[in-house]
């Protein structure tokens, strides 16, 4: 088996990818296989931190479009994030894996707050470091906080684990015909509003020349693929 291409890479997981077949919440089983995966890369030698979203418990925009204040409703999305950070510490623990919660929004009783030193210095004992609560700051998305926590950590690789394999002209699920991408460059994502993250933080990974790599997190065995460079994922870097 080849070994990994990167040595320390950022993991974006989606709140929703941990709702499993559940209408919301947390799946267990399906927390439990993704960080088998996580496991994986570990044993293979590569250093690895998260971000999680928050959307299969609370949706910050979705609840300002309802009535509540957009600020108000996008820290009560943060602190979602944090349950699913815990949720996925619970895990990696179950696998039998050291790792640290730091969440922006400090709150000591239950993680640390975010410290880059001191992160770095987890990620160089083979701990996992699972950044929550997105930014700490209301209007930036957790994509934006992954590519942020990514460029702090000087991460070989933002990877983007999604529900389909890679980047696609439109929803596959929704447009049959819908084309895949295998490369793209910073430049098309943008001017062609293709949804692989926003323009923040694709422009923020393009300033730190950090690829974006969008695999499917449902398929077993695909980050370990995607870590050697092979499997089926889009790459989005400078020049495709």
């Amino acid at each position: 088996m080849s070994a990994p291409i990167y040595r320390r890479v950022l993991l974006k997981v989606s709140g929703e990818a941990l709702m499993g077949s559940q209408p919301f919440g947390i799946d267990i089983a399906t927390v439990d296989r993704i960080v088998a995966d996580v496991r994986d890369a570990i044993l293979a030698g590569t250093q690895v931190c998260m971000v999680v979203g928050g959307g299969n418990i609370f949706r910050g925009v979705s609840a300002a479009a309802e009535g509540i204040d957009r600020a108000q409703a996008d820290y009560m999305g943060m602190l979602a994030t944090v349950m699913n950070a815990l949720a996925l510490q619970a895990a990696l623990e179950r696998a039998g894996l050291e790792s640290r919660v730091q969440s922006a929004i400090p709150m000591p009783t239950v993680c640390e707050p975010f410290i880059r030193r001191r992160a770095e210095r987890h990620l160089d004992k083979g701990r996992v470091v699972i950044f929550a609560a997105g930014t700490g700051n209301p209007f930036f998305t957790t994509d934006t906080a992954a590519a942020l926590r990514a460029a702090e950590m000087k991460c070989d690789a933002l990877l983007k684990g999604t529900k389909v394999d890679g980047v696609y002209s439109a929803d596959p699920v929704k447009v049959k015909d819908a084309v895949r991408y295998d490369t793209l460059t910073y430049q098309d994502v943008l001017s062609r509003d293709l949804k692989v993250m926003d323009a923040s933080a694709v422009s923020l990974s393009r300033e730190n020349k950090i690829p974006i790599v969008v695999f499917s997190i449902h398929d077993r065995g695909a980050l370990a693929a995607v870590l050697r460079g092979e499997g089926r994922a889009t790459v989005v870097r400078e020049s495709a």
